[in-house]
């Protein structure tokens, strides 16, 4: 459940408030994990916020050095939660501290057997298999604007970006997809959400959009030969806009917007 950021805590709380039913509801165990956030305060507020919504236990793990991604009491209460949840922050420190440990393991471990990850923010970028670390704004995408390392892989084929709309990073994305046009872009604008299920279907939660970029039709694109600074010509990338309760079928590629619509 990769998250754009931003997200409502205080009036209409629809997407913390779907994470702890997601994970159970009342009597959900949430262990949160602020390690991309340098403010220390940010784990035991989200933890309240989450018991505020019917967690009823639940723990902080302020893993700071991959020494600590080794430490099996921490890997335990991994094992042992319903959900557990990304703090925003600096997406590069948790792919640098956290990638490849333990904790990794652990987290897509239990993921594949059912337990929620959710992420805001730089914890909804670290999902990717590749995920974007850095990169400028812009809508048009240029041949040195993004920077990609390795992600934390909950979701193949998937690049994230966050804080789409309100940081115009659609040239980013575009220009990530360019590298490599096999996987899919989503783009989530703030307070919005990706709610991605066992059956690979994506449903849009929040008062925001995602935007959807498919490059599996792409026709021609100019990123081998593009200089430094220079745009990228890219010709036949399809782009979807969908609002809350669209989905979008990560493997067909095919989306539908909402049923009330």
């Amino acid at each position: 459940m990769p998250v754009g950021g931003a997200e409502e805590k205080i009036r209409d709380t629809e997407i913390l408030r779907h994470f702890v039913e997601l994970s159970g509801g009342d009597g959900a165990r949430i262990v949160v994990i602020p390690t991309a956030s340098r403010a220390k305060e940010t784990g035991e507020s989200y933890l309240s916020l989450f018991r505020g919504l019917g967690a009823s236990d639940g723990s902080v793990l302020p893993i700071e050095s991959r020494a600590d991604c080794s430490r099996k009491e921490w890997i335990r209460e991994i094992e042992s939660a319903d959900g557990v949840f990304l703090t925003g922050g600096n997406q590069l420190r948790l792919s640098t501290t956290i990638g490849g440990t333990p904790v990794a393991f652990a987290l897509r471990r239990m993921n594949r057997r059912g337990m929620v990850v959710a992420g805001t923010s730089a914890g909804a970028a670290f999902m990717s298999e590749h995920m974007i670390a850095f990169g400028e704004e812009g809508a048009s995408p240029r041949a040195d604007m993004v920077t990609l390392a390795p992600g934390l892989g909950l979701l193949d084929n998937v690049i994230i970006d966050q804080h789409f709309r309100e940081r115009d990073r659609l040239g980013r994305l575009l220009a990530a997809l360019a590298f490599n046009p096999n996987g899919i872009g989503v783009g989530l604008d703030e307070d919005t959400a990706a709610v991605i299920g066992p059956d690979n279907v994506l449903r849009v939660l929040g008062s925001g959009a995602i935007t959807i970029v498919d490059p599996a039709d792409l026709e021609f694109s100019s990123m081998d030969s593009a200089q430094e600074h220079s745009p990228v010509c890219l010709i036949g990338i399809k782009i979807h806009v969908l609002i809350a309760d669209s989905t979008f079928d990560l493997t067909t590629r095919v989306a539908a917007p909402p049923p009330h619509l």
